[in-house]
């Protein structure tokens, strides 16, 4: 989980990839050495407290349309968890205005691009 986390998180600007926030899972073990890979710094929520991490539980909801609970991802190869990966950054979001998230990913990307600096609202 760790060597995937930081391959993938370290691909995105440095401005958007500040800090991660997790829940008490044991597959972030090893978060002190991908706080070192990745060079952020890791947050974790308070146990049974799914609201302080509301938009990690709405993408599990997501998830669950094509793995359910309990699912070993270790079954399916890197092309079909990147198809899910398309299908849902390609679903518009009421939260995001109906934009996609592939979308308003782009959108603060160009952001970065002119101002240099990425907003939040």
């Amino acid at each position: 989980m760790r060597d995937a986390i930081a391959s993938t998180i370290t691909t995105l600007p440095e401005a958007l990839r500040k800090t991660l926030t997790w829940d008490q899972g044991a597959e972030m073990a090893q978060h002190a050495q991908l706080r070192i890979d990745a060079s952020i710094d890791i947050f974790f929520c308070d146990p049974h407290s799914p609201w302080q991490r509301p938009s990690n539980e709405n993408t599990n909801g997501l998830l669950r349309q094509y793995f359910p609970k309990g699912t070993d991802l270790s079954r399916y190869s890197r092309e079909d968890l990147e198809a899910v990966a398309l299908a849902l950054n390609n679903r518009p979001r009421k939260t995001l205005g109906w934009k996609t998230p592939a979308e308003a990913l782009n959108d603060q990307l160009l952001s970065l691009q002119t101002t240099g600096v990425a907003t939040t609202g």
